[in-house]
């Protein structure tokens, strides 16, 4: 709902009410659209196209079951490509709006473009960024064409005034070179996958040393096929130098910018592919004359050089003294080292007789026995001090042992007293009347009976 802001009584309002005047009304519902709609794309077709003196654009923008009135003002039409004529369908970004003059609904228009071309020209940008993001359009990667191509491919139309134009330019250029037309279409349903796959193909056999692909001029919808993303990832992708040759010198392409080098024309391009044969006659003549000049400046620097050297030799005579001088001069060097070398070895021989005679088996035995004696002599030392050392032990051991042994105490007259047990007996409360009991002496037993 409209809000309801206060008004001031109007004439018949007998009961107080609040009356919406028409302007009032008309400037709310504008708020109310231009507050509440988003701007959007409106598609249609253009009629009763008005531009009066102000510079501002006025027209209708209708289909086949309704229609709406259009403003577009000065500020935002210079920026408009094309003329609006009645009956051309345009796509207009616009905002809804009321003109409150006559109450009437309208659009305002912010951006305004032909309906066709438009998306098609949305495409291509989308596709230029894609491949200018990937690196296609970078001059590091396009390779150079090659001065004097033996073959060149041409990827056309057969049936073209652009594959005649070619033709024509090269023949009378650069007669040498061997044209091999590649037949595709250039526009219409199919035509950059055969274009595509011209270049790929004519890429594997390698049979071209210069690839041209073109098509005379058009509009962007004849042109299109070029735009391909298919036709660019073939030529970024061919081994072989390519020329783009689309259209006019105004048309510009996906194929020309992914290409190695574009060309204006197709005529341009076979320009650029080729040498011109007068020029390079002009060249070659050129040419000529510096190379006999320069052959000419170095005989007589040759000349120069033979005379010099002439005068520099000597006769044979002098140069065989010389050579038989320095060779008695090198048989005495050669003596003299042959005699350091024999003295040298000589030395070596006697060092080595030496050092085997050190080594020999004999020698070695001698010491090792001799090392033998003194061994066993050490050790024979070693072992008589040792025995006396422990026959010493062994007497002394044996008399302490003797001196705690019982048998000593024995031999002073004492007895051991045993029951039929052998148990010691120390006590004679230990015994029993009738009791046998045995008497060990130092020499010999006593068997008795108590009583």
């Amino acid at each position: 709902m409209l809000p309801t802001p206060p008004h001031e009584q109007r004439p018949g309002n007998a009961q107080g009410r609040s009356v919406l005047s028409v302007s009032d009304l008309n400037r709310e519902v504008k708020q109310l659209l231009e507050g509440n709609v988003p701007l959007l794309w409106v598609g249609g077709e253009i009629s009763n196209f008005a531009a009066p003196s102000s510079g501002h654009w006025y027209f209708t923008l209708k289909d086949a079951r309704a229609q709406v009135r259009c403003a577009m003002f000065r500020g935002r039409n210079r920026s408009v490509r094309f003329t609006p004529t009645n009956g051309r369908e345009v796509i207009a970004r616009a905002r809804v709006s009321l003109y409150e003059g006559r109450g009437e609904f309208q659009l305002i228009i912010e951006h305004l473009e032909e309906a066709g071309l438009g998306a098609l020209m949305r495409q291509l940008d989308a596709l230029k960024a894609k491949l200018q993001h990937e690196g296609l359009f970078e001059l590091a990667r396009k390779k150079p064409l090659p001065y004097l191509p033996a073959t060149i491919g041409i990827i056309t139309s057969p049936t073209g005034a652009a594959i005649r134009d070619m033709i024509h330019v090269l023949g009378r250029r650069y007669p040498a070179a061997r044209i091999e037309l590649i037949p595709v279409a250039v526009q219409g349903q199919g035509a950059a996958q055969q274009i595509a796959n011209a270049i790929s193909l004519a890429g594997r056999l390698q049979r071209h040393d210069l690839l041209i692909v073109g098509r005379g001029g058009g509009s962007l919808e004849d042109l299109w096929a070029f735009n391909e993303e298919v036709v660019a990832r073939a030529l970024a992708n061919c081994p072989i130098p390519t020329i783009s040759a689309v259209g006019h010198e105004t048309d510009n392409t996906v194929a020309d910018l992914v290409a190695d080098v574009r060309a204006p024309t197709p005529s341009a391009a076979a320009e650029l592919a080729s040498a011109n044969a007068a020029a390079l006659l002009e060249e070659i003549t050129s040419t000529e004359i510096r190379l006999q000049r320069a052959m000419q400046l170095q005989l007589r620097h040759l000349d120069q050089q033979v005379k010099l050297v002439s005068n520099r030799i000597r006769h044979p005579r002098e140069q065989l003294q010389n050579r038989a001088q320095r060779l008695d001069h090198l048989e005495i060097q050669l003596r003299a080292l042959i005699r350091q070398y024999m003295t040298t070895g000589r030395q070596r021989v006697q060092h080595a007789e030496r050092t085997i005679a050190q080594a020999h088996p004999a020698h070695r035995i001698a010491q090792h026995k001799q090392q033998l004696i003194q061994t066993r002599d050490r050790l024979q030392k070693a072992a008589a001090r040792l025995l006396q050392h422990k026959r010493e032990q062994t007497a002394h051991s044996a008399q302490l042992l003797h001196s705690v042994s019982p048998l000593a105490v024995l031999e002073r007259g004492y007895a051991i007293v045993s029951n039929d047990n052998n148990q010691v007996i120390r006590r004679a409360q230990d015994t029993q009347s009738g009791q046998k009991i045995r008497a060990r002496l130092a020499e010999g037993e006593i068997q008795a009976i108590v009583e």
